[in-house]
C-alpha cells in the first residue's frame, strides 16, 4: 500500500519568526486524512529566525527527532541539559513521564533549518531521556546510514521499534532498503532532488508512505537525499 503525500499539500504556517510545514496534522493544520503514518504523529520542516525560537514547554509519552538541515539549534531541558545541536547531529528526547524543553536557534544572524519527527513510544512513562550523535555524510553516501534505532549501537536509541535512516545519491544511483521490523511501513521524506521509490517517482519535501511491503527500491534520478522512517504501523 503506498500513500503520497505532494510537498505543497503540506500544512504551512508562517509566524514570521517561525516557517513551518507539517506533514501530518500539527497546531492550527487539522486535517483528518492526514493524522498519522503507523506510529509517526509528526513530520514538521521548520525553519527558525536568527535567535528565535520556542521558549519552554512541556512533552510526555512522545519519541522527540530532531535533525538539523543547516545551522545550529540550542537545546535547554529540565533535567539541566544544554546542547548545541548542529547540522550533521541527530537528537532524540524521550519524554517519557514527562519533561520540559526549549529549542532556540544558537545564531542570531543566520536561520536554523531542522526536521522535527515525532513517534508514538513503545513503553510509557519511562524516564525522560536525551541523546544526541554525529552522523559524518560520507556514511550515507550511495548507500543508507541507520541514524535512529532500538538495536543498532552506532545510532541514537528510540523507544520504539522505529528505524531512521538517511540516504545522498548521484543521479543514476540506486539503493535498496529492507524492512527491518516484520510489519513495519516505511515512510520517505525526499530532502533534495528526485527520486523514484518502487516505481513511484517523487521530488523536495515530498512525502511517499509504503506498507506491507518488504524492500525498498530506491533510484535516484537527480543528485539527491532522502530519509526513511521506518515504524510499526499498528
Amino acid at each position: 500500500m503506498t500513500i503520497h503525500h505532494p510537498a505543497a499539500t503540506r500544512g504551512h504556517a508562517n509566524h514570521g519568526w517561525l516557517n513551518s510545514y507539517h506533514t501530518f496534522s500539527f497546531a492550527g493544520y487539522n486535517e483528518p486524512s492526514r493524522m498519522h503514518f503507523g506510529l509517526l504523529r509528526v513530520l514538521n520542516d521548520d525553519t527558525v529566525a536568527g535567535g528565535q525560537g520556542f521558549g519552554a514547554h512541556p512533552h510526555a509519552n512522545m519519541e522527540i527527532v530532531s535533525i538539523p538541515l543547516e545551522g545550529d539549534l540550542r537545546h535547554r531541558d529540565s533535567t539541566g541539559r544544554h546542547e548545541i545541536i548542529r547540522q550533521g547531529d541527530v537528537q532524540i528526547m524521550s519524554a517519557g513521564s514527562g519533561i520540559q524543553h526549549s529549542e532556540m536557534n544558537a545564531n542570531a544572524d543566520r536561520p536554523v533549518r531542522f526536521l522535527q519527527i515525532w513517534v508514538f513510544p513503545k513503553e510509557p512513562n519511562i524516564a525522560p531521556r536525551y541523546e544526541q550523535k554525529t552522523f559524518p555524510p560520507a556514511g550515507r553516501e550511495g548507500r543508507f546510514q541507520t541514524v535512529v534505532s532500538p538495536t543498532d549501537p552506532t545510532a541514537v536509541w528510540i523507544n520504539q521499534d522505529a528505524v531512521f535512516s538517511l540516504g545522498r545519491f548521484g543521479a543514476g544511483q540506486q539503493a535498496d532498503y529492507r524492512v527491518q521490523f516484520p510489519g513495519n511501513g516505511v515512510y520517505a521524506f525526499v530532502l533534495s532532488g528526485e527520486l523514484t521509490i518502487n516505481g513511484r517517482t517523487v521530488g523536495p519535501r515530498d512525502g511517499l508512505g509504503l506498507s506491507e511491503a518488504e524492500t525498498l527500491t530506491v533510484q535516484a534520478e537527480s543528485a539527491a537525499e532522502v530519509l526513511l522512517i521506518e515504524v510499526p504501523m499498528q
